[in-house]
């Protein structure tokens, strides 16, 4: 009857051992992550684990001889030479919503899914992103994945300047893409829309950042329909986060630069949702609770005259 008893409490334990060990395991993959903002030598270290996706989400900014700017896929230049294994995902192809009037309106969650899966995004990747010169391609496709729902993403810090400075080679190799599996897990409070910026106009709760250039939030100048900023908005532009280096500016001095409330909602906009995405980006680093960015800004609200701006001309 002992020698039972003993077999039986080996068993039980011999279970709970196994049981405890594959559920260790299990653990260990899933809370695999990454650091929101990583260096090109964190990069060169990991290019080759097994889950890391890279993606090149540049696009190229030109101006026109009108004085303008043409915004064009950064692919051609991403086929002349990329960070090695990277892949190209399109922002101004099949990342923004194609029948529309204003620039680069989110795609459908539908289309948002089948683009990652084919990029290799999925569940248990992580996926670094980096652009060619201008940080807010990179934090912009960052606030995308974050809306789906997708954690594991780190910016390249210095975007591909960084990686090249660094002595690191570049690719024209096209890595093959392997589609994923990707079940989105939507946050849609991450993105905020006209009504509601209208509505938080004199909301004490709500935090308004423009993250356009000082000018253009004065008044003196004008991308859009009408000059000036939202009323009540506190200009942050998106280049002030950014040292001279290229490189975020430190994390000291980022909180310096903010001083509302961490728990307050906060929402950020620009012209058309990209630059506010690197406010966003910061403030999200720096422990803001609830961050959103407002995707039409100001191409969407300055062409509506009932929604109020306020002009700083000095």
């Amino acid at each position: 009857m002992k020698i039972t008893r003993k077999l039986q409490l080996y068993t039980l334990f011999t279970l709970l051992t196994l049981v405890s060990a594959c559920t260790n395991h299990h653990t260990s993959k899933e809370t695999k992550s990454i650091d929101p903002l990583i260096s090109a030598q964190w990069l060169n270290k990991h290019l080759n684990d097994s889950d890391l996706v890279v993606l090149d989400s540049s696009v190229i900014v030109n101006m026109n001889a009108s004085g303008g700017f043409n915004l064009e896929s950064g692919l051609e230049q991403f086929n002349q030479g990329h960070i090695p294994k990277a892949r190209f995902a399109d922002l101004k192809g099949n990342l923004s919503k194609t029948m529309s009037e204003l620039n680069f309106v989110m795609p459908t969650a539908m289309q948002f899914q089948s683009v990652m899966q084919k990029l290799g995004v999925g569940n248990n990747t992580r996926v670094v992103i980096y652009s060619v010169d201008n940080q807010d391609w990179a934090t912009r496709l960052w606030w995308m994945l974050r809306w789906a729902g997708v954690d594991q993403v780190a910016i390249l810090d210095g975007g591909l300047k960084a990686w090249t400075a660094a002595g690191f080679t570049l690719s024209n190799e096209i890595s093959k893409q392997t589609e994923n599996v990707l079940i989105l897990k939507l946050r849609p409070q991450v993105i905020a829309y006209e009504k509601e910026v209208l509505t938080s106009i004199n909301n004490k709760q709500v935090n308004l950042f423009d993250a356009m250039p000082e000018m253009h939030f004065l008044g003196q100048f004008s991308m859009y329909s009408r000059p000036g900023h939202i009323n009540g908005a506190i200009n942050i532009p998106s280049s002030s986060v950014i040292a001279e280096s290229g490189l975020f500016k430190p994390m000291d001095e980022l909180d310096m630069m903010f001083d509302q409330d961490k728990k307050h909602r906060s929402i950020a906009y620009c012209g058309g949702g990209v630059s506010a995405s690197t406010v966003a980006f910061t403030l999200y680093r720096l422990g803001y609770e609830d961050v959103a960015v407002y995707m039409g800004s100001l191409q969407e609200w300055a062409e509506n005259p009932e929604n109020p701006m306020t002009v700083l001309q000095e």
